[in-house]
């Protein structure tokens, strides 16, 4: 790929050093997945867009800990080869797929259905759908939702969800879409206090993944600048697998962790509790489900 001119300026080449090598430091601190032994033999999870990236990263690694791992893909046919791949790589048979398209309503009640139907027990679930009831009956159990670093300049307009409203472009689209992440588990971990049921949301920090091509030409540019020094999937998958597996965050729930897997403070935006329930129950009324407990 040819680099746009704004590349050669030096102010691109100065801010991508800095980037990059501070990028570079984070990565060497952090919890190490390789010195965790939890062992998740006898334990069902679910990761949703598991075929590749951060997804299939995580899934890989709770199917090498021994536990029935359902990959939850839009497409058959890479969900398959992706399923092919972690048990050729884990030997764990017990790798299964499940397709969903979160984008359908109508996909994510038939995966609900159809996990609740055929699953006596679910104890983590990377990303949400719509199966409380039954990590609540295999509690302890846990939820990771993964958002970004990012979702500290987005905004959250309940208007968002119905397409009355929308912050233009792919960048403010997918910030948007991270604050309302955090804001979700936020208040989900409200409404789950005392059912043995934890919930979380991560940032995986900045990592080369397949969603970079949908950034405008000036966030690929500057990422193709710093790639050197950014994470490869592999090391995004870490703070996601701390809040899923980890002992330290047993019992933790409501909170945000950044990519060194440590507690962190989201924006102020994500710390409105009241933006949280607005955002909570007018999902609520566009999906059609009964309201859930108050708190």
């Amino acid at each position: 790929m040819e680099l746009p001119s704004a590349c050669s300026h030096p102010g691109w080449s100065v801010l991508a050093l800095v980037l990059g090598l501070l990028l570079w430091a984070r990565r060497r601190r952090g919890w190490d997945p390789r010195k965790c032994p939890t062992d998740l033999t006898g334990k069902t999870v679910i990761v949703t867009g598991a075929n590749s990236g951060i997804g299939k990263c995580v899934a890989m690694e709770l199917a090498r800990r021994n536990a029935r791992t359902i990959l939850a893909c839009r497409s058959q046919e890479r969900g398959q080869a992706a399923v092919e791949e972690i048990r050729a790589a884990t030997g764990n048979p017990a790798v299964l797929l499940r397709l969903l398209d979160t984008g359908s309503l109508a996909s994510v009640r038939a995966f609900a259905q159809t996990v609740l139907r055929e699953e006596k027990r679910l104890d983590v679930l990377v990303n949400n759908a719509g199966l409380t009831d039954l990590l609540k009956a295999s509690a302890p159990a846990r939820i990771v939702n993964v958002s970004s670093f990012r979702h500290g300049v987005g905004t959250a307009d309940v208007r968002y969800l119905t397409g009355q409203a929308q912050p233009g472009g792919y960048d403010p689209i997918y910030n948007s879409t991270k604050l309302m992440n955090v804001l979700f588990t936020a208040e989900l971990a409200q409404r789950l206090q005392g059912t043995g049921v934890t919930a979380n949301s991560v940032n995986p920090g900045v990592v080369s993944t397949r969603i970079m091509r949908h950034f405008s030409w000036a966030m690929r540019t500057l990422f193709l600048l710093i790639r050197p020094f950014i994470k490869s999937a592999e090391q995004g998958a870490v703070s996601t697998l701390y809040c899923a597996v980890s002992e330290e965050v047993s019992g933790i729930t409501g909170k945000y962790f950044d990519s060194d897997c440590a507690l962190a403070l989201p924006s102020a935006a994500a710390r409105d509790a009241g933006l949280a329930r607005k955002l909570w129950e007018e999902s609520e009324r566009l999906t059609g489900l009964p309201a859930g407990p108050q708190h």
